[in-house]
């Protein structure tokens, strides 16, 4: 049985880990790193790559998706998103930029109160798959039911339903809920459900027809989410913990689902620690929106940070780092680990004797709080390296 900790009382409560309280243990056998094979499977396609790009205004346009692409990855449109509601959707993005702090959440609200718009969202999966792309689209529970179809039509080769928590099962007096199930069922293309952290919720969207399922609850860097609900899981436990349902799942079943983790993931060591948790792939938002190539310019917002009644995110300033190649693939020209991140994940998965993805999440890890600061004390003075 799992330890478990009294909080007082009768209420106990259960210790989770996040990336910097553990550490991956290299192995008795290193591999070269150019014998590293970091692809993965989803649906027909096989990526090169394990990254995706997050469904964020900030991060992802066509161009940005068909970049992706050309690179070995995989890029989400946001379909409830800026580029769905504005023809000229760069202006509506400066406008976000450009707003004082004081006014970004009401600038938020105003522009994303415009209405989605079925030929836009038609046009942008075109846009993609005219230049070469793999196009997948998102959109959360209430509106994809009418956006999936458009999209789908267009070409659209996935589809994903994403909300702040999903769940198979719905509770709702009014009768209005979406059948996860039956989506799944009728999609013409792969769907990916999102998003969850725990077992049993994982092990049902899997059982409801899943394609991949995205773990993490508030982990990013433009969520509030933890704060306004109180709610989440630290991704090692959260990813550790669906690992173990698909790997049940496909044990009764044969059919393998990916769990992708989603967010609160900076470094190639954040990377490689969450596959070694049980990862198939990586889903980052605003690491890519800091890409050259990011239609933001810098800048960063989360789905939620919109919210007509209760925003749960917030813009920030995440600058550009480099080109999308130069985050994704180098070379670095930085020595904090936030880029070449498939470089870093390679000699990670290396050091610790792995060949593949799978082998990567059999990796020893242990639980180290003394991970980022041993060691690293003129780094913190100097705030460079490990201490910016």
């Amino acid at each position: 049985m799992e330890p478990t900790i009294t909080l007082g009382g009768n209420k106990k409560a259960r210790r989770a880990y996040g990336f910097d309280e553990v550490a991956l243990a290299p192995s008795a056998l290193s591999v070269d790193p150019r014998d590293v094979d970091t692809s993965w499977r989803l649906g027909p396609h096989r990526f090169d790559i394990p990254i995706v790009a997050s469904a964020l205004d900030a991060a992802v346009s066509p161009s940005l998706a068909v970049e992706m692409s050309r690179l070995g990855g995989l890029a989400v449109l946001n379909g409830d998103g800026l580029q769905t509601r504005y023809e000229d959707a760069a202006s509506a993005l400066q406008r976000i930029a450009d707003a004082p702090a004081s006014e970004v959440i009401e600038t938020l609200q105003s522009l994303y109160r415009e209405p989605i718009r079925a030929e836009l969202i038609a046009r942008r999966v075109r846009e993609i798959k005219d230049a070469g792309g793999i196009a997948a689209v998102s959109a959360v529970p209430p509106t994809a039911g009418r956006i999936a179809p458009v999209a789908v039509e267009a070409g659209a080769d996935f589809f994903v339903v994403a909300s702040q928590v999903a769940t198979a099962r719905h509770s709702s007096a009014s009768g209005d809920a979406v059948d996860i199930a039956g989506f799944c069922r009728d999609s013409p293309v792969p769907v990916i459900i999102g998003n969850c952290v725990g077992y049993q919720a994982c092990l049902e969207l899997m059982e409801a027809g899943a394609a991949a399922v995205l773990v993490g609850v508030g982990p990013g860097a433009i969520c509030t989410t933890r704060r306004v609900l109180g709610i989440g899981v630290p991704q090692v436990t959260a990813t550790a913990d669906c690992a173990a349902a698909r790997d049940d799942f496909h044990k009764r079943t044969g059919r393998y689902v990916p769990v992708i983790t989603d967010g609160g993931m900076r470094t190639g060591g954040d990377l490689a620690k969450a596959i070694a948790s049980g990862a198939d792939a990586l889903m980052l938002g605003s690491v890519i929106a800091a890409a050259r190539e990011a239609p933001a310019h810098g800048w960063s917002w989360g789905m939620a940070s919109s919210s007509a009644d209760l925003p749960r995110g917030t813009r920030i300033k995440v600058e550009v780092a480099g080109t999308l190649r130069e985050i994704l693939l180098g070379p670095a020209h930085k020595d904090d680990g936030t880029m070449n991140l498939v470089g870093a994940l390679r000699l990670a998965m290396a050091s610790c004797g792995a060949r593949n993805i799978p082998e990567m999440q059999q990796a020893e890890m242990f639980v180290a709080p003394a991970l980022q600061t041993e060691g690293k004390s003129q780094q913190r003075a100097q705030g460079v390296g490990q201490g910016r």
